[in-house]
């Protein structure tokens, strides 16, 4: 029922639907396009729509709004946060930058608007590594993510500050889990978000984004994979790869948040434009300064 008004919805009122690879499978089915914080983030800088609706978290659909200023952004569920991305202070985060004045703010895209206003560069999971290495020869402080700050401080041997945030699914991963998945499934390869600890990441045949996982689950020969990420990407997974087998490393690996949004509410959302997201202008400049970096990088 939904699906169709809101198919229907999407053509009269110019729309366009983003959700990202850790939504519920229903809203997969009904988006545009769907995809990690990068692909979104450009698509919502280039799309023509008049409204975007952005089935993620709070930070997704404030980061369409930084990059598309002129465009209607709506998040269908007002209260679809980011954990991670509450554990950035804005006082905090500008003491240290006023103390440490040489030094780089590389910033991850799960933050908030005000915390992108202080940074120089944004970057996300798939495009992280190569970011940094531009700035090797800078002293850097990564925000929040802990991480994915720590596996690129040891992969690369760089000097960084790493802030102590974290995304509370990941954060959770441990070695036990690989032991256990990998007796069940000995033939599967591992396949795991850098947002897991250190210990378990080196564990892994591979770190990698969400799309990069994806990526690399089809293009392989091998045919089983236990994955390390957010069960919402098995859908894609799955999609795109019928005949090969996929496998969670932990029963843990789903973020709440993301998983609000039901059909019914994506329906609401459009037919009233509610949860219009805001971002006020002068912090949106100095944000949208630190993204365009981010592409011009990537």
């Amino acid at each position: 029922m939904y699906k169709e008004k809101i198919e229907a919805l999407k053509k009269e009122k110019n729309v366009v639907i983003l959700a990202h690879f850790y939504q519920n499978d229903e809203i997969q089915e009904v988006a545009d396009f769907v995809g990690d914080s990068l692909a979104l983030s450009r698509i919502a800088s280039t799309t023509n729509a008049d409204i975007i609706v952005f089935c993620g978290v709070f930070f997704m659909a404030e980061t369409a709004k930084i990059l598309s200023p002129e465009k209607k952004v709506l998040l269908p569920k007002k209260d679809a946060l980011c954990r991670m991305a509450s554990m950035a202070d804005y006082n905090e985060l500008k003491e240290y930058k006023i103390a440490n004045p040489d030094t780089i703010i590389v910033t991850y895209v799960n933050t908030r608007a005000n915390i992108k206003a202080l940074s120089d560069v944004i970057v996300t999971s798939s495009n992280a590594e190569k970011i940094i290495k531009h700035y090797q020869d800078k002293h850097m402080m990564y925000v929040p993510d802990k991480n994915l700050g720590l596996y690129l401080k040891d992969k690369l041997n760089l000097n960084i500050d790493v802030w102590p945030g974290y995304c509370y699914i990941h954060e959770e991963l441990t070695i036990k889990d690989v032991a256990l998945q990998v007796s069940l499934h000995p033939n599967a390869e591992l396949l795991v978000h850098p947002e897991a600890p250190l210990e378990v990441l080196k564990k892994a045949n591979y770190v990698g984004s969400t799309k990069q996982i994806l990526d690399y689950a089809t293009n392989s020969k091998n045919n089983e994979f236990i994955i390390g990420t957010d069960k919402g990407i098995i859908h894609a997974l799955k999609k795109a790869n019928p005949n090969k087998k996929f496998y969670l490393l932990s029963n843990n690996l789903s973020c709440v948040d993301m998983k609000k949004i039901s059909l019914e509410d994506l329906y609401l959302s459009l037919e009233n434009e509610t949860f219009e997201i805001e971002v006020d202008e002068n912090i949106r400049k100095e944000a949208v300064k630190a993204l365009n970096r981010m592409m011009e990088l990537s």
